[in-house]
C-alpha cells in the first residue's frame, strides 16, 4: 500500500460571492489516486460576500490577504498555504467556474502516473466563441512566445487551470504581479521540471473578465508581459539584438563617413561622422547593458534555489496532516 495522497485545489477569489457556489458546486471531492481532496480560497482583498459564501459552501481552508494584491500574488500565496496543509499535488482553477471541473482528473492523472509534474489545461481556443479573433491571435501568440522562451511544448500558455506536483510548486516564483500563466511555464522549461498539457473544456462565461478590461488593454497587457518575459528570462540575447540594431546604422553612417573623408569631403559630411558614433556608442552601451542583466538573471536564478531550497526545509518542521 503506497503513502497517502492529498489534492488541494485552490481558488484565488475577489469579489466572487456571485459565482462561486457554482464554481464550489462543480468541484469534486474524490478523484482518482487521492486518498483525500480539500478545497482552498484565497481572498484577495474581497469587499463582498466571497468568504461567507465559501464558509456555507465547505470550503475547508480560506486564505485572507489583507488587501487586493492580484492574481499572482495570490496564486503564490495559494501554493505555499497549500503546501503547508500538506498538499502533495494543487489544481488551481477560476473562481469565475471559466474551466469545467469534470477535467480535474484528467489534469492529476499525468502527475499520477509519473508523467510530469506539471499539467496545463489546453482550452480549444479556435473554438471559443466569446474569445474575438483579436483575443484568439494573442493567446496563440503568447503561447508561441512561451513555447520558444520556454522550450515546452505547451499549447494554451494563459491557461490558469493547471496541476501542480508539490516538488514542482516549491521551486515556482512569480516575478510579474499581473499573471502568473507565462511566467511558471518558462521557469518550469528553465529549471527543467516535466511539464505537459491535456485538453480540458470550459463552461459559458458567468461575467466580463477582470484580467481583460478591454481589447486595447488585452493588447497592451499582453505585449507587456511578453516583452518583460523575453528581458527577464533571456536579457542578453535581447538586448543583443537591440545592440545590432543600432550598431549596425552606426557603422553604415561611419564607413560613409570615411569614404568621404577619403575622398578628401570630410568636411561636409562630419554629420555621419556624428550620428555613426552616437549609435556606436548606444549599441554598446546597449550590449554592456545585456551583460550585466544576464549576471542579474543568474544571481536571480540562485535566489530562487535558495527559496525553494529554505521553504522545502520550513516545510519539513511541519506536521503533514492526512
Amino acid at each position: 500500500m503506497g503513502p497517502m495522497m492529498k489534492l488541494i485545489i485552490q481558488i484565488p477569489c475577489h469579489n466572487e460571492e456571485g459565482t462561486l457556489p457554482e464554481t464550489l458546486a462543480d468541484l469534486p471531492r474524490e478523484v482518482a489516486g487521492f486518498d483525500k481532496v480539500e478545497w482552498l480560497i484565497i481572498n484577495d482583498g474581497s469587499t463582498d460576500r466571497t468568504v461567507e459564501v465559501a464558509r456555507e459552501h465547505g470550503v475547508d481552508h480560506i486564505i485572507e490577504l489583507s488587501h487586493n494584491q492580484g492574481l499572482a500574488a495570490a496564486f503564490m500565496t495559494g501554493l505555499e498555504a497549500s503546501l503547508a496543509r500538506g498538499a502533495d499535488v494543487v489544481v488551481n482553477t477560476d473562481g469565475d467556474n471559466q474551466y469545467d471541473a469534470s477535467g480535474i482528473p484528467d489534469l492529476t492523472a499525468p502527475i499520477i502516473r509519473g508523467e510530469a509534474q506539471i499539467v496545463v489545461g489546453e482550452r480549444p481556443i479556435s473554438a471559443i466563441e466569446h474569445f474575438s479573433p483579436v483575443k484568439r491571435a494573442l493567446q496563440h501568440l503568447g503561447s508561441w512566445v512561451v513555447r520558444k522562451a520556454s522550450g515546452t511544448k505547451i499549447g494554451d500558455a494563459p491557461s490558469g487551470f493547471r496541476a501542480i506536483h508539490r516538488d514542482a510548486a516549491m521551486q515556482l516564483y512569480v516575478f510579474d504581479r499581473y499573471t502568473y500563466t507565462l511566467e511558471t511555464i518558462i521557469q518550469a522549461g528553465r529549471l527543467g521540471i516535466p511539464i505537459k498539457s491535456v485538453p480540458i473544456q470550459i463552461n459559458d462565461p458567468t461575467r466580463e473578465s477582470r484580467l481583460i478590461k478591454s481589447v486595447r488593454s488585452y493588447v497592451w497587457r499582453s505585449s507587456k508581459t511578453i516583452l518583460r518575459i523575453a528581458v527577464l528570462y533571456n536579457p542578453f540575447r535581447f538586448l543583443a539584438i537591440l545592440s545590432l540594431i543600432m550598431l549596425i546604422p552606426g557603422i553604415v553612417a561611419f564607413a560613409r563617413f570615411l569614404v568621404f573623408f577619403l575622398m578628401g569631403q570630410g568636411d561636409g559630411n562630419i554629420q555621419s561622422l556624428i550620428i555613426g558614433a552616437a549609435f556606436i556608442a548606444a549599441g554598446v552601451v546597449t550590449l554592456v547593458g545585456g551583460l550585466i542583466a544576464d549576471l542579474i538573471a543568474a544571481n536571480r536564478v540562485l535566489s530562487a534555489d535558495i527559496r525553494s531550497r529554505l521553504l522545502r526545509l520550513e516545510l519539513s518542521q511541519l506536521p503533514k496532516s492526512k
